[in-house]
């Protein structure tokens, strides 16, 4: 019985030890955090204005990490350019679904 139960004990922690991984969007966030707090301790900023400089700080977006506009496949782009004519009509439902219809045949 001995045998089998620390078998069983490694696999349990190597089961709960996945959960505590830190998935990539956490660990760029966790990144974020670490680069976002070094600068106001070194400046030594009072409670308020470190409140108001870390907000800031997390919630710009680097534009190296702005991800670049994902390639439309033919489809994707011909509802794109369908979709586009009937709001700027402002059409109604069933108007709009008429010409959905058509313009998606075509």
């Amino acid at each position: 019985m001995k045998m089998l139960s620390v078998p069983l004990l490694v696999v349990g922690l190597l089961l709960c030890a996945q959960g505590f991984a830190a998935t990539p969007a956490q660990q760029a966030q966790q990144d974020k955090m670490k680069a976002c707090n070094t600068d106001p301790q070194s400046k030594g900023l009072t409670k308020d204005a470190h409140n108001a400089f870390m907000s800031n700080c997390l919630k710009a977006t680097p534009a190296a990490a702005a991800a670049p506009e994902k390639k439309l496949t033919p489809q994707q782009q011909k509802m794109k350019d369908c979709n586009a004519d009937p709001k700027s009509k402002g059409l109604t439902k069933d108007q709009r679904n008429a010409f959905m219809s058509t313009c998606l045949k075509s």
